[in-house]
């Protein structure tokens, strides 16, 4: 893992970007240590700086967690191939004029995970490796690449997802062997995200403490006071 800028934030934060093995990365540490580790993943596409993530990333360093995320293969700053430009516009166009999608995600997503998690259990040994750095591993973000990385990860200790309307089958079939405490955030009106299908999938989770949360608006309309319930669901499990 090469460090390539820091910047120290006004609450005491120190960001920081990094890449390894040619994958983008960013870590935001507290200014204590050691800290617990959040993995913060991003949905499919979006880069590991798209705003929303970053402030959820920021407050989360702020309440005392070193928090990370990188780019996924085809997104942010790493190369698109002309197939995935294909796929994605295709996906976007399905959903916008409400045609059956299944065969496009499936085809699209279910290699992106595959890909994804390798990537995110490799960084995770990087971090655990760095001073200031220590377990228990949280994860919050998508929730395709969270299921397999929650089934696959022992480090993994509790987790939380976002917007699981649309899942991959083989991780609607993993979600059953899934047993960390979970918090599920649910948006009522997700455009994106078929309601039902995200309700089935939190009743398929094997965890024995599973929390949803179900607010009214469309995607990225998720209230910030779920950052705080977020950072207390973390708090019960990780520190």
């Amino acid at each position: 893992m090469q460090f390539t800028s820091e910047q120290r934030l006004d609450n005491g934060v120190l960001e920081r970007e990094f890449t390894l093995d040619e994958i983008p990365g960013t870590l935001w540490t507290p200014g204590s240590a050691p800290a617990p580790l959040i993995l913060m993943a991003h949905n499919n596409g979006l880069p590991k700086d798209e705003p929303r993530l970053v402030a959820r990333a920021r407050y989360s360093a702020s309440q005392g967690y070193a928090v990370a995320t990188i780019d996924a293969a085809g997104c942010g700053g790493r190369p698109r191939s002309a197939d995935d430009d294909r796929a994605r516009a295709d996906l976007r166009r399905a959903m916008q004029a409400g045609e059956p999608v299944d065969g496009i995600f499936e085809s699209f997503i279910g290699p992106l995970v595959e890909n994804a998690v390798p990537e995110w259990r490799a960084t995770l040994d990087a971090l655990l490796s760095l001073p200031g750095i220590d377990g228990p591993v949280g994860y919050s973000g998508w929730t395709a690449v969270g299921i397999r990385l929650a089934v696959t990860e022992p480090r993994i200790a509790a987790a939380g997802f976002f917007a699981g309307g649309y899942v991959p089958l083989a991780q609607r079939d993993e979600a059953r062997r899934i047993t960390i405490p979970l918090l599920f955030l649910l948006q009522w009106d997700d455009e994106g995200n078929p309601r039902q299908r995200a309700l089935d999938l939190f009743d398929a989770f094997g965890s024995t403490e599973k929390t949803l949360h179900a607010n009214m608006g469309g995607h990225v309309g998720t209230p910030r006071f779920e950052l705080e319930n977020g950072s207390r669901f973390y708090d019960r499990h990780l520190k």
